[in-house]
């Protein structure tokens, strides 16, 4: 058998190399071989909006006001959070705001400070 990856658009096993390419002959589709050995580590981890990757002990500002769940408390844009630390989950920061206190936020709302 080959070592060759399936296409991802059809998953067929034909597959071959063409220089710089992989080329499924089944259904035409053609891509990169440079992009799948950079993609594999490129994925791994938590992001904020900017596509900037966090770690633990990041500081992250707030791009979008945020309604604190339950109260009627907001967190305005520009509100600088300090010591983040990553968990798993849908909201994948915890951390805790002065003034509001512990609180879960969605990467996709913050960007690295």
């Amino acid at each position: 058998m080959s070592d060759l990856p399936n296409c991802p658009a059809c998953a067929s096993e034909f597959s071959y190399d063409d220089g710089l390419q992989y080329v499924c002959p089944e259904c035409g589709h053609e891509w990169s071989k440079v992009a799948e050995d950079a993609g594999a580590d490129d994925t791994a981890g938590v992001r904020d909006a900017n596509g900037n990757k966090l770690v633990d002990g990041d500081s992250v500002t707030v791009i979008k006001d945020l309604k604190v769940k339950g109260s009627s408390l907001v967190v305005k844009v520009g509100t600088k959070v300090k010591s983040i630390r990553l968990v798993d989950g849908d909201h994948d920061i915890d951390c805790k705001i002065d003034g509001i206190g512990p609180m879960k936020l969605k990467s996709e709302f913050v960007k690295k400070a």
